[in-house]
C-alpha cells in the first residue's frame, strides 16, 4: 500500500479512455484513493457515472464552484491516455482547461507525474511533439513512449492499439517516481 494515498488520473480524449478502469482498479488494489479528472473533450470518451461509482468521487472536468468541496491533494498523477494536444499544451505551460491547470500546478509543486501517450506515428514523429516530450522529461515528468511504454500506431489504426495500451506501465512508473522522490511506498 502506498504511503502516498491520492492518485489523480487525468483522462484525455483518446481511444483507450473508455477503459480507464484498467488503471483505476489496480491503483485501488494497491491502496490508492483515485480522483479522476477529464479534459473537456474526454467526458464523451468514457462512462463518467461508472467511474464516479468506481472511485466514490465526482469526475472533475471544470474548476469547482465557490461552494463545491475541494478534491484531496494529489500525491501522484498519471495522465492516461494522454493526447497529442494535451502533451503539447502542457509542455508549453498552457492551462486553458481544468485538467491542464491541475497538471501545470502539480508539476510545479514537484508531485510525481507520469504521462502515458496515445498518439499515432505521424503525431509522434512531429518536431513539436518530440520537443514537448523532451521538455516534460527535463522537468522530471515521466513520458512513457516506446519500449516499456506506448508504441505509436500507424495513422488510422488506433482502434487496433486499444487492447495493448500499457495501463500497468503508468502505475508502475509513478510508483517508482514516488520512491525516487523520497516519499517512497511501503
Amino acid at each position: 500500500m502506498p504511503t502516498s494515498t491520492t492518485l489523480y488520473v487525468v483522462v484525455c480524449a483518446a481511444g483507450p479512455a473508455g477503459h480507464v478502469d484498467r488503471l483505476i482498479r489496480p491503483a485501488q488494489a494497491l491502496g490508492w484513493q483515485v480522483q479522476a479528472i477529464a479534459t473537456p473533450a474526454a467526458v464523451d470518451f468514457f462512462d463518467v457515472g461508472a467511474i464516479e461509482e468506481l472511485t466514490g468521487r465526482p469526475v472533475r472536468s471544470q474548476h469547482r464552484g465557490p461552494n463545491t468541496p475541494r478534491s484531496p491533494k494529489a500525491d501522484a498523477v498519471v495522465v492516461a491516455p494522454a493526447s497529442f494536444n494535451t502533451i503539447n499544451k502542457l509542455a508549453a505551460g498552457i492551462a486553458d482547461n481544468y485538467a491542464l491547470d491541475v497538471l501545470n500546478e502539480t508539476i510545479g509543486l514537484g508531485v510525481p507525474v507520469t504521462i502515458l501517450p496515445f498518439v499515432n506515428a505521424a503525431y509522434a514523429g512531429r518536431g513539436p511533439f518530440r520537443r514537448s516530450v523532451a521538455a516534460l522529461e527535463e522537468e522530471g515528468v515521466g513520458v512513457l513512449m516506446g519500449k516499456g511504454g506506448f508504441v505509436p500506431h500507424p495513422a488510422g489504426q488506433g482502434s487496433d492499439a486499444f487492447d495493448r495500451f500499457p495501463w500497468e506501465a503508468a502505475l508502475e512508473d509513478v510508483e517508482e517516481r514516488i520512491k525516487d522522490s523520497g516519499n517512497g511506498t511501503a
